[in-house]
């Protein structure tokens, strides 16, 4: 049996009371756990657990670890995101308890929140104990130097793991044959060292995922070039590859990586898959479009923040990326309408996201309208008005994702077009985020209300002319459209023109399905609030949200105060 409660949080009497008693012996657990302690779990614990899947542990201890591996002996999936606290000693030595007893583990990812300054002691010695079935690893946070240590145990001479642990619990004796096929990793740096010795200890890795946020000084000695990058081509098996260079106090690059790498990159990975890059400022069309020619497998495409990425990378995508199904151009400022026109047509393509690219207007949405199979369209900060909605609102395309945040040219006027121009997307969008919009008023709400019959989440945050009267209309959601879906998700942070009254629409049977609100920095969250308690009180599975989190609070739930 498999259980999953991964879309909302429930607390320890729902899931006790109403779930327990009714799941016992299940072999598949996914659940999300941010209301709850370790006491809530064990009970569903026992050698029949082959899979654990626990995200969003705001409250779970290091000691659960020791416990998960004395009571699931025969896990083969684990999965946990915990947040930090104590001391990384603690961590570690709970994690080499569980790992000695979980000696059938196929796949690990372990991930630690809100580490800070004291990431460099986490996960340290794991390798000693990494159960020999293992084919998938997954760390967050993890020093460049320790994930080095952790793959010279992997190396493709018997790929035999060498256990010296010093600690106090004695190592599993593994054979040979460990072959990791799957590494993710975030670093505080991608080096040449450690991007050569992956490529030189795992011959059969087929994805390979690294992100780091390095600082100024360890770029000096330690940055990725187009040597580390060649060492890669090695890997014929490799299907899915992301390089990610995320921000620390401000945006960094690969300044040593250019064309040359990417060149040769794309002649020895010529089955990849799947292809994610952030942060390559000195690689041009030319490079980039190397992997459109070279990679004919290709089906997941994304670029974040390149200052070279053009028009010109996506000329003749027509006719040599027509199996790519998801294709993601974030903050590419030299992209324009030119290259959506490429696309059209593309009988393949589902997801398109051009988030940031703010040359992006209504004259692509026409082309936009002829891919016949995209469920997913991000917008988000582009130049698309009122006359673009329009165009979206008249097609046919099965829409079941759409952002406009930031969209600072679209009113409740745009908003009208879009549901009622005659097309489909009114009975297909169940996502729509409407964020930092300042046209977005109590008619747009209301419209949305009105005529997105299977929506279930809605983000207006920021919407600052949204009142109390767009709460009631959503509210009254399922009423106005009959068999309408009712909202699971309503993000409604820093909404200031929300005053306490809104709590109305929250007392009844109204939001009845509601599993996610989020009300930071707007009135309904102030100190002491009575109608918050009784809420939270009525409804223990509704997951309210004070922090700002985005929706469903999967970034930033380490910072919740309770």
């Amino acid at each position: 049996m498999n259980f999953q409660l991964q879309d909302f949080s429930p607390d320890f009497q729902t899931l006790k009371i109403g779930i327990l008693g009714r799941c016992r012996g299940m072999s598949s657990l996914t659940v999300n756990c941010l209301r709850l302690h370790d006491s809530s779990l064990v009970d569903f614990f026992g050698p029949h657990l082959l899979e654990l899947n626990l995200f969003c542990c705001s409250l779970l201890s290091y000691q659960f670890l020791a416990v998960t591996g004395k009571l699931c002996p025969n896990l083969r999936v684990l999965v946990l995101e915990l947040v930090a606290q104590d001391s990384p000693e603690v961590f570690n030595t709970n994690l080499a308890e569980m790992l000695t007893r979980c000696l059938f583990l196929d796949s690990i990812s372990l991930k630690i929140r809100g580490a800070g300054d004291a990431e460099a002691n986490y996960f340290r010695g794991i390798e000693a104990f990494l159960p020999k079935t293992m084919k998938s690893l997954k760390l967050k946070p993890l020093l460049h130097q320790e994930g080095i240590c952790i793959i010279n145990k992997l190396r493709d001479s018997g790929n035999s793991l060498i256990t010296t642990y010093s600690g106090n619990f004695e190592s599993p004796k593994l054979s040979s044959g460990l072959m990791l096929q799957c590494l993710s990793l975030a670093l505080d740096v991608i080096s040449n060292e450690l991007i050569i010795t992956v490529a030189e200890s795992l011959p059969f890795l087929v994805e390979l995922h690294l992100e780091d946020t390095p600082n100024q000084e360890q770029l000096v000695h330690h940055d990725l070039t187009n040597r580390g990058l060649q060492s890669l081509s090695t890997c014929h098996k490799l299907i899915s590859l992301s390089l990610i260079r995320g921000r620390h106090n401000h945006q960094l690059s690969f300044k040593k990586l250019n064309d040359m790498g990417m060149f040769l990159l794309s002649e020895g990975c010529r089955a990849l898959e799947s292809v994610r890059f952030c942060g390559f400022s000195k690689v041009s069309d030319a490079g980039f479009a190397s992997i459109f020619h070279s990679c004919n497998r290709l089906k997941k495409f994304e670029i974040r923040n390149s200052t070279h990425f053009s028009d010109l990378a996506l000329e003749g995508f027509h006719a040599i990326g027509c199996s790519i199904t998801e294709l993601r151009l974030l903050s590419c400022n030299l992209i324009t309408c030119e290259s959506v026109k490429q696309l059209a047509y593309s009988t393949s393509l589902e997801v398109l996201d051009l988030r940031g690219c703010k040359s992006i207007s209504d004259s692509c949405i026409d082309s936009i309208s002829t891919l016949c199979n995209l469920s997913s369209l991000n917008l988000t900060s582009t130049d698309i008005t009122d006359n673009g909605l329009s165009v979206l609102g008249q097609g046919s395309l099965p829409i079941v994702r759409l952002s406009l945040r930031s969209c600072k040219r679209v009113t409740e006027e745009g908003i009208y077009r879009l549901f009622y121009g005659g097309g489909t997307i009114s009975k297909t969008l169940s996502a729509l985020d409407l964020g930092h919009i300042s046209g977005i008023t109590d008619r747009a709400i209301q419209i949305t209300a009105s005529a997105g019959v299977r929506i279930t989440e809605l983000c207006i945050r920021s919407c600052v002319h949204v009142t109390d009267s767009s709460v009631e209309a959503l509210g009254m959601k399922k009423k106005l459209q009959g068999e309408g879906k009712l909202l699971r998700r309503l993000d409604l942070f820093n909404c200031i023109g929300l005053s306490i009254g809104a709590w109305r629409s929250f007392r009844g049977p109204q939001f009845g399905g509601l599993q996610w609100l989020g009300i930071g920095n707007t009135r309904l969250c102030s100190n002491g609030n009575v109608d918050m308690v009784e809420l939270c009180l009525k409804r223990p599975w509704l997951t309210l949200c004070l922090e700002g989190c985005e929706v469903g609070c999967h970034d930033g739930w380490q910072f919740h105060r309770s």
